[in-house]
């Protein structure tokens, strides 16, 4: 459970939001996404969110060799916790999603809480010309995209991941049903208190990036699991640092990346993630907290050790 002043900051180093073409420093290849992920770590990140990508052209990969390529790397050069996405991309099966997690079996993995709709269409006017064809497309259909994640997908990874593997979930709540979700799983005895929620604003078709929400969905979290859970705060885009300081403040634990933004003040692209860490660490450090350490965080989260991983 909770540390007395101890925060944990989660970096995303990719995602699948993001696409080539919008910033040079999005890590692609393995050996971006390994060198950017160390380096995160040395920062001050102490869990690794982490997504594949298809080496050659950038495109979001849900294939284990891929996630292969980088992890044991990671692994070998840092302590960090490894979290492996079961979320992928919006074009991927829930098999395809879990697909690494399955055969890899790190400690820790996302669960996106509910179904929603999942729009990147926006971001497409920003750009005239690409670097790889897919990209544009991928962009501007999500219009038509719901990002499945029913009560019975969320059931099956559940009981393969976290009764097969003991993985432990950081449950992703892009609304307020989403936490309902989420206490019904529990009701049913599906996930063993404390959790851990990842608290997820600015993505169009989830909740907004509006601070009376982070409030409203904090009071919510207190009402619905009491002193059972762990709370972490990300944001989209220009709302990233300032959503991340005030859940500092509220005493919660937060998350940066550049899966969540590409930038590092307004207009300004950051140069790594670990350039986003190290931002987020200053400002809570400056707040009077102290970041936790890998071990730190792995007491928090009640992990199973880097040691029952398989890579």
């Amino acid at each position: 459970m909770a540390m007395a002043n101890k925060i944990i900051i989660s970096c995303a180093i990719t995602g699948s939001i993001h696409t080539p073409t919008m910033s040079e420093a999005l890590p692609i290849t393995p050996d971006q996404i390994a060198t950017q992920a160390v380096e995160a770590a040395k920062a001050g990140a102490a869990v690794l969110h982490l997504h594949a990508r298809n080496p050659a052209d950038g495109r979001p990969s849900p294939d284990p060799n891929v996630f292969m390529q980088f992890l044991p790397r990671i692994k070998q050069s840092c302590d960090a916790v490894v979290n492996i996405t079961t979320g992928g991309a919006v074009t991927m099966t829930v098999e395809q999603r879990m697909a690494a997690a399955m055969q890899l079996s790190p400690e820790m993995c996302s669960l996106n809480m509910g179904s929603m709709n999942f729009a990147l269409y926006p971001m497409a006017r920003r750009h005239k010309t690409w670097k790889y064809d897919w990209e544009e497309s991928y962009l501007r259909n999500s219009d038509a995209y719901i990002f499945p994640n029913t009560f019975r997908d969320i059931e099956k990874i559940y009981k393969t991941l976290g009764e097969g593997h003991g993985v432990k979930f950081e449950h992703e709540c892009y609304d307020t049903g989403h936490l309902y979700n989420l206490a019904h799983c529990i009701d049913r005895g599906l996930f063993k208190p404390p959790v851990f929620l990842q608290l997820i604003f600015g993505i169009l078709g989830g909740i907004g990036p509006d601070l009376d929400n982070l409030l409203f969905m904090k009071r919510t979290a207190d009402r619905l699991f009491g002193d059972q859970y762990l709370w972490s705060v990300l944001a989209g885009g220009r709302h990233q640092m300032n959503f991340c300081t005030n859940a500092a403040m509220m005493g919660g634990n937060v998350r940066v990346g550049l899966e969540d933004s590409l930038y590092i003040g307004p207009g300004k692209l950051a140069k790594s993630n670990a350039e986003q860490v190290a931002k987020i660490r200053r400002i809570v450090e400056e707040l009077g907290y102290e970041i936790a350490t890998s071990t730190e965080a792995r007491a928090m989260l009640g992990l199973k050790g880097a040691d029952r991983v398989r890579f």
